[in-house]
């Protein structure tokens, strides 16, 4: 039967683990491998990396650190920066990537979904929308670490990403990245609604009760999140973090009600 998957989202930068808000303020928050140690021993569904310096920078992926994140990770792993061609989503699979995420790329050749599809699998193929209100209201898409409008609204755009053939689509809210007081539910209705692929959503969550809320809503639907799993406390003490099996197991249970 499937479930819901509660997914800790990691972000790199210059090889560290940061944490944003409203993709600024990046905060350190310790090494990459170290975190993929202890999410190991909490037997997270899954772990999404993401390497926010590689497009920006518009360098190729880091395939050594890649390769290192692999070997030690134990659950499913997703990861996401600079890749632009099929051929490097190959060789990312081939140090052991069980998905690879997609955002700017998709922006720049929509047909890279097709092509990625068909080498890898249409299961494996990823696309991160990261959305951002207009001023005068809806939301468009921005890439580049929000630094670049697109004036792409991200509904319709899923709808030919679907046609194009994604596994999964990731909605990231920038507004709410690193607030930590819930998700964007305006977003995330419109796009679920219309959405037949797996669908996570990301930005936001500061509880679990917040996941609880999506779920609780939404059914079969994936809850990421980055500042939940590696701060605690109302200090945001830095402490990697994941709810213990009858924690997430009370989670679903009290709030998600089988297949619909």
């Amino acid at each position: 039967m499937l479930y819901p998957r509660i997914i800790p989202c990691l972000l790199v930068h210059n090889k560290g683990l940061v944490k944003t808000i409203k993709f600024k303020e990046g905060k350190y928050v310790g090494d990459p491998i170290n975190a993929v140690k202890i999410f190991n021993e909490k037997e997270v569904d899954e772990l999404m990396v993401l390497d926010i310096d590689a497009t920006v920078e518009g360098c190729e992926p880091d395939y050594k650190m890649i390769e290192n994140l692999a070997v030690e990770c134990r659950m499913p792993l997703c990861y996401g920066g600079g890749i632009k061609t099929a051929e490097q989503a190959e060789k990312i699979f081939s140090l052991g990537v069980e998905k690879i995420a997609i955002s700017s790329a998709v922006i720049d050749n929509p047909s890279i979904v097709k092509e990625l599809a068909q080498k890898v699998g249409t299961q494996s193929v990823v696309v991160v929308l990261d959305v951002k209100k207009k001023m005068f209201g809806g939301y468009e898409v921005v890439t580049h670490n929000a630094t670049r409008k697109t004036g792409i609204d991200p509904v319709k755009f899923t709808k030919e990403l679907e046609a194009l053939g994604i596994g999964e689509i990731v909605i990231n809210s920038v507004d709410n990245d690193g607030i930590m007081k819930g998700y964007d539910f305006n977003i995330i209705d419109k796009v679920k609604e219309i959405v037949t692929v797996p669908m996570t959503v990301l930005g936001g969550a500061g509880s679990l009760d917040d996941m609880g809320q999506v779920i609780k809503r939404h059914g079969i639907i994936s809850v990421a999140a980055g500042s939940l799993f590696v701060f605690k406390g109302k200090y945001k003490a830095v402490l990697i973090n994941y709810p213990k099996h009858d924690e997430k197991e009370k989670l679903i249970n009290e709030n998600y009600k089988g297949i619909e």
